[in-house]
């Protein structure tokens, strides 16, 4: 394992509405670049579908659909980011819809300090509903817009030590911590786009912020992990998106958060040896797990009651 400490930044970002090109938010990207990189930090965070707005909420076109996924990466329009970022010898993770050939992802990817991707995730957990729900005004269609990931849950050994990547979603299924952790993960990056006003129930919307954060501390603790977290958020497209990024350490609690519900950077200064402690002790997984009971996880994909 890894026994080095760094400053590590999650860049929030405000809404991106469908009238702002890529160049403008690539430019937004890159001020809060330079500014996580004046106040130390060696890697940065970005969001989920950070280069345009959150297009699964509409009912489009295939021709209308196709303005917001990306061929390759980087890209014309993107490379300036990367340019930036290898000058600055900062690492970054970053989301975008992604299209490889006939198939559509929603896809994050991890660069080194010289600006090379060295890990592609593709969200597995896609929410929402592959048509429009009726008599709902707003809609969460990701499953109209992308297919699983086929990539599995890869982890790297890199300078910021053994991480991996996960979307949004993710982040509630405690199957992604406990894959990357297995894998020796020290740290997960995350990136979401979160509306609290999806299901058109109070009490639950309510929860929406809650559960994000019970989600992110309740993974890391039980995994042992950092794990750095970047909203896009605030009113994007007249749909209300919750803040909240964070840094969590392994031991579950929270060392930054964001306070706006704009474009604004945190950092923390991160110990990657913070998680051994967990590991030998309550999270000892070659001590403790159990796996041969537990074989309901991978061969029943819903709930069946026997009894």
């Amino acid at each position: 394992m890894s026994d080095h400490s760094y400053i590590l930044a999650v860049a929030q970002m405000g809404p991106i509405q469908r009238s702002d090109n890529r160049a403008s938010v690539i430019a937004r990207q890159i001020e809060m670049l330079r500014e996580a990189h004046a106040r130390g930090a060696r890697f940065v965070v970005f969001p989920e579908l950070a280069l345009t707005t959150f297009f699964p909420r509409w009912i489009l076109s295939d021709a209308e659909k196709q303005e917001f996924y990306e061929h390759q990466m980087p890209n014309a329009a993107t490379q300036p980011l990367f340019d930036e970022a290898a000058r600055l010898g900062v690492g970054f993770y970053i989301g975008f819809a992604e299209k490889d050939g006939d198939r559509y992802f929603n896809t994050a990817i991890i660069t080194d300090q010289a600006g090379k991707i060295i890990l592609k995730y593709r969200k597995i957990h896609l929410p929402g509903t592959a048509e429009p729900i009726a008599g709902r005004d707003t809609h969460h269609l990701e499953k109209r817009y992308f297919e699983p990931g086929n990539l599995g849950f890869p982890v790297v050994r890199s300078a910021y030590g053994i991480a991996g990547a996960f979307i949004c979603n993710d982040r509630r299924w405690p199957e992604t911590y406990r894959m990357l952790s297995l894998q020796g993960a020290e740290i997960g990056f995350v990136g979401y786009n979160t509306p609290n006003d999806h299901t058109a129930n109070f009490d639950f919307d309510n929860l929406t912020s809650f559960h994000n954060r019970l989600s992110l501390q309740a993974g890391a603790y039980q995994n042992a992990m950092w794990i750095a977290a970047a909203a896009k958020c605030g009113l994007e497209e007249g749909s209300s998106m919750i803040g909240d990024s964070m840094i969590v350490a392994p031991s579950g609690q929270i060392v930054a958060q964001a306070l706006t519900t704009g474009d604004e950077v945190i950092t923390a200064k991160v110990d990657l040896g913070m998680g051994r402690l967990y590991r030998k002790t309550i999270f000892d997984f070659a001590r403790h797990r159990e796996p041969a009971e537990y074989g309901l996880i991978t061969t029943r994909k819903g709930m069946v009651v026997e009894v």
